[in-house]
C-alpha cells in the first residue's frame, strides 16, 4: 500500500505564462539543499534566480504530496 507524505517546493512562476513555473524541492521555510541537487538542477536554479523580476515572480513555498 502506497502512502503520500507532504513535501514542499519553492516555485518561481512565469510573469507572462500563468501555467508555467519552475519548482525546486525545499523545506517548510523555503530552504533548498543545494548539495543534494544535481549539477543540472543547480545550474537551472541559478538561471531561474537571475530572471526573478524580469520574467519570473519571487518564489513561493508550496505544499505538495509526495509518494512515500
Amino acid at each position: 500500500m502506497e502512502t503520500a507524505t507532504t513535501a514542499h517546493e519553492l516555485r518561481f512562476r512565469s510573469l507572462f505564462d500563468p501555467g508555467r513555473w519552475y519548482a525546486f524541492p525545499c523545506d517548510v521555510q523555503g530552504r533548498i539543499r543545494i548539495d543534494v541537487l544535481s549539477e543540472a538542477a543547480r545550474a537551472s536554479l541559478a538561471s531561474v534566480e537571475s530572471r526573478v523580476g524580469s520574467e519570473l515572480s519571487s518564489p513561493e513555498i508550496v505544499r505538495v504530496l509526495a509518494d512515500a
